[in-house]
């Protein structure tokens, strides 16, 4: 089995991943800030997994590299200051990989990097991977990460970008954020609600990300999303029957833009992503629909 560097291993995709991965038999290399309090969280894992704080502690290039590293896109208000996090989180922590792994002898088999659909920017019509990237904030964002990746050195190595929906999973993230106001009956569409929201369940991105570890997709950019976009009053309505509660506060969309900002784009625009080169390589989703997802999570 193959040594993995992954970085972003305790966010809310690698909750999930980072077992998966040694569960299959892998052992992990894993950069974060706290190695102490990583190490204390996933100590059931502890004899499978390294942890760094710094990429020059790999000394020896890994069979296969997943890079998910940046701070959460909606977890603030996007001020300059926190434009700037976001930014170097992502680009920074790419670039200083990038070196390190240009300046060790040999090449990865694998290369896994993280991006978002946010690429394209706000669309109305169905996007492949074929599209252009948008020029808003998120979209130049997620189109210089790629930038980053793409300096790698390495001619046999299989690279692939993963421009990843919104995931859905317990506990924490989306639904996480979600979940309570809807449980008190104060959920609702946002605006118009004919905004897309284009989602994918966790276990698939995880799936997606292993099958990728394969090396059996051609390298390249993949929509990380269900093949089936909803509205966000669509959502709002399967999410609010799933809980078993009403969804009949309309969210207007002004007072949100004044606490959100620019931020309030990712809630109000969106995007009907379609995972084009995944379906035709092969990848078979295990929750292709919404309200199957939803099911399988608060079942």
């Amino acid at each position: 089995m193959a040594q993995i560097l992954l970085t972003g291993a305790t966010g809310f995709v690698g909750d999930a991943l980072l077992p998966a991965l040694v569960n299959d038999g892998h052992s992990l290399i894993c950069l974060t800030r706290y190695p102490e309090k990583a190490a204390k969280r996933f100590n059931a894992l502890s004899a499978s997994i390294r942890w760094i704080t710094s990429f020059a502690e790999v000394d020896a290039m890994p069979n296969a590299v997943i890079n998910l590293s940046g701070e959460g896109i909606a977890d603030a208000r996007w001020t300059d200051q926190r434009k700037r996090l976001l930014r170097s989180s992502r680009i920074a922590v790419t670039d200083q990989l990038v070196s390190r792994l240009n300046a060790l002898d040999g090449e990865p088999d694998v290369v896994i990097s993280g991006s978002a659909i946010g690429y394209y920017g706000p669309q109305t019509d169905d996007v492949t991977e074929e599209r252009q990237s948008g020029w808003d904030f998120a979209a130049r964002l997620c189109a210089d990460w790629e930038q980053a990746i793409g300096q790698l050195d390495f001619e046999a190595t299989q690279i692939y970008t993963l421009r990843v929906g919104v995931v859905l999973g317990r506990p924490g993230g989306f639904l996480g954020r979600l979940e309570m106001p809807f449980r008190l009956g104060l959920g609702g569409p946002l605006g118009h609600g004919q905004q897309m929201l284009s989602w994918i369940h966790r276990d698939d991105l995880v799936a997606m990300i292993r099958w990728m570890l394969s090396g059996t997709p051609e390298a390249g950019a993949y929509n990380a999303t269900s093949p089936q976009p909803v509205s966000n009053e669509e959502f709002t309505k399967t999410f609010g029957q799933i809980l078993k509660r009403p969804t009949i506060f309309r969210v207007p969309e002004a007072p949100m833009r004044l606490v959100l900002g620019e931020l309030a784009d990712l809630l109000f625009k969106g995007q009907p992503v379609q995972p084009n080169r995944a379906l035709s390589q092969g990848f078979q989703f295990e929750y292709p629909d919404l309200r199957g997802a939803l099911m399988a999570l608060f079942r």
